[in-house]
């Protein structure tokens, strides 16, 4: 039986928060727009209106470890974040190991022509969708 759960994932960040949408079945994904946040708090109406609207069955949230693997100031209010979605709306949430996710979505924007302002035109949705496609890919060894 292949499984056909809708996921939001999330590149947690404290100015913004990168959000995508994927689901089980093509095992793929689709930046959406940033949350903005404050310190890593974002407004939680407009998390809401995501929850509402797409009706997932699973957050991803990215956790970004320190190279050798071990916990970063990030990865524990990733954590946190994590927590918080699954407090609030009682949805499961898994974490992904994110390390090298940004670079590799700056890098991706730098082939397609992003000019190197990250802080004005980031690439949070897409290192949400490169977080879910990769916890994505690691399901598939799984019954």
């Amino acid at each position: 039986m292949s499984s056909q759960r809708l996921i939001l994932g999330f590149d947690f960040g404290t100015r913004r928060i990168g959000v995508a949408v994927g689901n089980e079945l093509t095992r793929s994904a689709r930046a959406l727009d940033p949350l903005p946040a404050r310190d890593g708090i974002p407004d939680w109406t407009r998390v809401a209106r995501l929850v509402d609207e797409w009706r997932p069955d699973l957050f991803v949230v990215g956790l970004p470890l320190n190279m050798d693997g071990t916990e970063s100031d990030m990865s524990t209010r990733a954590r946190k974040f994590g927590k918080r979605l699954f407090g609030r709306y009682g949805i499961p949430c898994e974490m992904a190991d994110e390390r090298g996710s940004t670079r590799e979505a700056k890098a991706i924007a730098r082939d397609a022509g992003h000019r190197g302002n990250y802080r004005d035109d980031g690439v949070d949705g897409l290192a949400a969708v490169l977080i879910l496609e990769g916890w994505l890919a690691d399901q598939e060894g799984l019954p």
